[in-house]
């Protein structure tokens, strides 16, 4: 049974709210000294408690409708976003941030290929050809920082598996939102991703604390921004749009983040990175140009509701 769910707010204005939420993120998490399950942890165990009582006062009842289906898809979903943030976190460790938020982007890779698999989604030449562009375009930004290095070769390993990870929790996601609400779906991933994250930390050996004040900051915002504001955001999306269309969307992050770690961390830029952060917005703008298959996806997507 499929939840009668209607919006008059254009996807794209959430899902542009999104992305700079989510640019925030790796700012953040390079801000606190903790380890990154720690970091991890705390961003979802928090975002969880902010959205407790908003859940157990309306939503609980919404718990009885859900099928064996629902709660493995979800269970899935939510151990992929767990340990897509632990290897996020860590690439942060040991490569820049351009580099690390250029190719925890590289979705459209994984989701072109998922949703054909998976989905049978149609996949047109244009579609494919603007993602390349924006995928050429982000490796063009990080070009300068991979340089032959053993930490920042691994940085960016961890950081492409990070990418493979996120891209099959919004694969899962897409399927799972078409039957349940946003706060429910959302409440029960972010609740597996937390008991997934609480016992790696154990396994770890990780401390709970204490912390200094800054670090509680940084774990508080990274629930707030990226995480509540930010994938929420992506997840009420996957209601009415492909996940190709955030896939593509997101690529803005590196942009955002890369003028953000200039600021924060003179993380200067180069002239790679100012040529491949175009080609990606002309990539994406390909994408979004395409109207027709754009209706197609969002009126598929409404008759659904």
């Amino acid at each position: 049974m499929k939840l009668v769910e209607r919006t008059t707010i254009h996807p794209y204005i959430p899902i542009a709210i999104g992305v700079i939420a989510v640019a925030m993120s790796a700012i953040f998490v390079k801000l606190a000294d903790a380890d990154a399950g720690i970091i991890a942890f705390y961003r979802m165990l928090f975002s969880v408690l902010i959205m407790a009582p908003i859940f157990f006062w309306k939503y609980t009842a919404e718990l009885k409708r859900l099928t064996k289906r629902d709660w493995s898809f979800s269970l899935v979903a939510g151990i992929f976003l767990a340990f897509h943030f632990i290897l996020w976190f860590e690439s942060l460790n040991y490569t820049s941030v351009a580099s690390s938020t250029v190719l925890v982007t590289l979705q459209p890779l994984f989701a072109f290929a998922g949703t054909y698999f998976f989905f049978k989604e149609h996949l047109s030449v244009k579609t494919i050809l603007s993602g390349l562009i924006a995928i050429g375009g982000s490796i063009l930004i990080s070009w300068g920082d991979f340089q032959i290095s053993g930490t920042a070769l691994y940085g960016d390993m961890l950081a492409l598996i990070a990418c493979a990870l996120v891209t099959a929790y919004l694969l899962f996601g897409q399927d799972v939102r078409k039957r349940l609400s946003l706060v429910t779906y959302t409440f029960v991933v972010y609740g597996v991703s937390t008991i997934t994250l609480f016992f790696y930390v154990i396994f770890k050996g990780e401390s709970f604390g204490p912390y200094p004040a800054n670090d509680w900051l940084w774990f508080v915002l990274l629930a707030i921004v990226p995480n509540l504001l930010g994938h929420t955001l992506f997840n009420w999306s996957l209601k009415y749009v492909s996940t190709n269309v955030i896939s593509i969307a997101i690529l803005f992050e590196p942009i955002g983040a890369t003028i953000l770690a200039f600021y924060v961390f003179n993380e200067y830029l180069i002239l790679t990175q100012v040529i491949g952060g175009f080609i990606v917005i002309a990539g994406i703008m390909l994408f979004v140009m395409d109207f027709n298959r754009i209706k197609r996806i969002f009126r598929k997507k409404t008759l659904d509701l």
